[in-house]
């Protein structure tokens, strides 16, 4: 049930608790095909030093019955901006929600961080799982 789009005076939920990813109906179950989906300036909280983290998502996936509706994958990612994690963590959560909301047949979801300290991180999910 989609209840976002079309309001323009909800507010950001607080964290991931508090936010729900929608979805609508594939119109073409028959076919395989990507969507993908980037997210340039994703912000999380370190959850040792407060301080914010910032990364590169992009997500791509081959949906089955359902699609995740962007405006609700837009203010559930938003909700990480207030929720204290690791990038790890931050990356699994976001994959693990969006295959319980839409089980899509193919996922891929990469969380370039920016560096920090000299070290970038990068995460990659891939599900079902692949080798690579």
């Amino acid at each position: 049930m989609i209840t976002l789009l079309g309001k323009s005076d909800v507010p950001f939920p607080q964290s991931p608790d508090d936010a729900s990813l929608e979805v609508f109906e594939n119109r073409h179950p028959g076919r395989d095909y990507w969507i993908e989906l980037d997210c340039p300036e994703f912000s999380s909280l370190c959850p040792v030093t407060k301080q914010p983290d910032f990364a590169h998502l992009s997500l791509k996936y081959v949906p089955d019955k359902f699609c995740v509706e962007t405006k609700s994958l837009k203010f559930y990612l938003a909700s990480f901006r207030n929720a204290p994690s690791f990038n790890e963590d931050v990356a699994n959560r976001i994959a693990d929600d969006i295959i319980k909301t839409c089980a899509p047949r193919k996922l891929r979801l990469t969380a370039q961080f920016a560096p920090r300290g000299g070290i970038s991180l990068k995460v990659r999910i891939d599900h079902p799982g692949q080798a690579g």
